[in-house]
């Protein structure tokens, strides 16, 4: 995911360098043919290119908002996984009966967050179809990787697991049915989020669409240089350099919008994201010290425990 403000122009224009390249030597070419060679009949009117680009103005701003959409939307959905991830783990340190503390509660609550955090990470593997179970190692027991190995969908198997043991907790007494109701609604809520994701993955963006607006884009930087070099001359190559860039940077940019996990540098940042769920689930769960201030250090309440 591209996090910088400032893009390197050297990144921007790398994407149609060829595209670039081909435009200059074709307008070049035409610019030959008219003052070498004579061929001033060559000339078209520039209303012809004028109407063409108006036509594939609008196109191309329906194809950046269609493309657009679908990448916000993942970004929407991910924002709800963070939130659902954070009022799961809430709710299983907090819902469970306190007069039932005991060592294998303490490690439930564990293995439990720290499995959601194992979902996070695999299940933006998975979209991108790298192997979901990279690195996971670390958050999963092994009986629990041994388990979710022989699933097609491991995300969908750890949230399984996750149902499995809100049963357990409720047979042990540490939950009653109306927090496991709550619970299994927050676990309905991170399926939901996951069918959404692969919703997206899974549907392409119309073929046919992206190949008549290509065809339009190169059209139109065939007629340019013919309506522009009667006017401008030698001086019409730098031009239609500048214009074809301008389009086709803006049909790359749906290109690479349009799908949001395709592991590209325009993805949806779910790596990122992931690590951030896995450090604030920790933080709950008091692995990780929190560094505070002589200044924040306030009585703690009897009747908060840590």
């Amino acid at each position: 995911m591209l996090l910088k403000n400032n893009i390197p122009l050297k990144y921007v224009f790398g994407k149609i360098k060829v595209e670039i390249l081909l435009v200059t030597i074709y307008s070049l070419a035409i610019n030959i043919l008219y003052y070498q060679y004579d061929f001033t009949n060559m000339a078209i009117p520039i209303a012809v290119p004028m109407v063409l680009g108006t036509v594939l103005s609008l196109l191309l701003a329906f194809r950046s908002n269609q493309a657009y959409d679908r990448w916000w939307e993942a970004r929407t959905i991910w924002g709800a996984i963070v939130n659902d991830s954070r009022s799961l783990t809430r709710q299983v340190l907090s819902l469970m009966d306190a007069t039932y503390q005991s060592e294998d509660l303490t490690l439930f609550q564990e293995r439990f967050v720290k499995r959601q955090a194992a979902w996070c990470h695999s299940l933006g593997q998975s979209l991108r179809k790298t192997d979901p179970l990279k690195g996971v190692d670390r958050l999963l027991s092994r009986r629990e990787l041994n388990y979710v190995m022989r699933y097609d969908n491991v995300p969908a198997a750890l949230l399984f697991l996750h149902g499995k043991d809100l049963k357990y907790a409720m047979e042990q007494g540490w939950i009653n049915q109306y927090q496991q109701i709550a619970l299994d609604q927050t676990i309905t809520k991170l399926c939901d989020s996951m069918g959404k994701c692969e919703r997206i993955k899974n549907t392409v963006f119309p073929a046919t669409y992206s190949l008549y607006t290509h065809f339009t884009v190169i059209f139109f930087i065939l007629l340019l240089p013919f309506a522009l070099i009667d006017v401008l001359g030698f001086m019409e190559i730098p031009l239609v350099v500048a214009i074809a860039s301008s389009f086709l940077l803006i049909e790359k940019m749906a290109i690479n919008l349009q799908d949001p996990f395709e592991n590209k540098p325009t993805d949806t940042p779910v790596t990122t994201i992931a690590r951030n769920i896995e450090k604030d689930l920790r933080q709950m769960l008091h692995e990780q010290e929190i560094e505070i201030t002589q200044a924040e250090q306030v009585p703690t309440p009897s009747y908060y425990v840590l």
